[in-house]
């Protein structure tokens, strides 16, 4: 178990915190948070991408193995700042049951994997899928926040989230949630794990469902509300040059 990486991914996290709140002092706390959670969704994807395509080994055929030292970096690297982040949540009331259930099974996770030293490269392909929908949405937050969010932008940043969690998390998900079930590598309390896992990403993404469902439908009608005022204001310049017409030939 690398307490020391731990340890110091925390200080770290917590450090950068810190610094955003001096930075933006007339922010509030979540703001600062969330570029902390920005940060490290950029970093950890980044992390876990060079971890599972270039330095290896394959998680959906390597299940189970034990971990490589970059691995087990990068593990340490994500736990600090998980545990940062739990405690904040916990302190400023900001998530629900469902997020704090993802974040302690996550830590749970990755703390079984660090003691046991094995099962490192499924659990970075966890993180890598987990975590490379977080940038978009804090970018989202930050549109809200900014008052920009009710654009093309803001419409661009929930279709590629959207898509992004379908796709990934959910469906690369269950590929990699089978491999780990059928792996004779992986140990009983690494599958619970990944059924814990599996299962929240389906909550989510029966929410983020409703949520698209919800706004598509409100655009819809906000646009043929649009359409149908365009028609009236049209009939009624039409009404109006056909009186200046009648008019004028008087």
């Amino acid at each position: 178990m690398p307490v020391l990486e731990v340890t110091c991914s925390l200080i770290g996290w917590f450090g950068l915190y810190l610094l955003f709140c001096y930075t933006f002092a007339e922010r509030g706390p979540e703001w600062n948070c969330r570029l902390v959670t920005l940060s490290h969704g950029v970093l950890i994807v980044l992390l876990t991408a060079y971890v599972i395509f270039i330095d290896g080994p394959w998680p959906l055929t390597h299940a189970g193995t034990e971990n490589t030292e970059l691995q087990t970096f990068s593990l340490a690297v994500c736990l600090g700042y998980f545990f940062f982040d739990m405690c904040w949540c916990v302190l400023h009331h900001t998530e629900g049951p469902v997020m704090l259930a993802h974040h302690a099974a996550s830590i749970a996770g990755i703390l079984l994997s660090l003691l046991m030293g094995v099962s490192g490269c499924e659990t970075c392909g966890v993180i890598f899928g987990s975590e490379i929908t977080n940038p978009l949405l804090q970018t989202r937050w930050f549109l809200r926040q900014l008052g920009l969010y009710d654009s093309l932008l803001g419409d661009a940043v929930d279709l590629l989230f959207i898509l992004l969690f379908a796709t990934v998390r959910v469906g690369v998900g269950t590929v990699m949630f089978y491999c780990e079930l059928t792996s004779p590598r992986a140990t009983l309390i690494m599958k619970l794990g990944g059924v814990a896992m599996y299962g929240l990403a389906w909550v989510f993404m029966v929410d983020i469902a409703r949520f698209g469902y919800k706004k598509s439908r409100a655009k819809y009608k906000r646009w043929r509300e649009n359409h149908k005022l365009k028609d009236t204001n049209t009939e009624k310049l039409d009404g109006l040059s056909d009186k200046t017409d009648r008019r004028n030939s008087t």
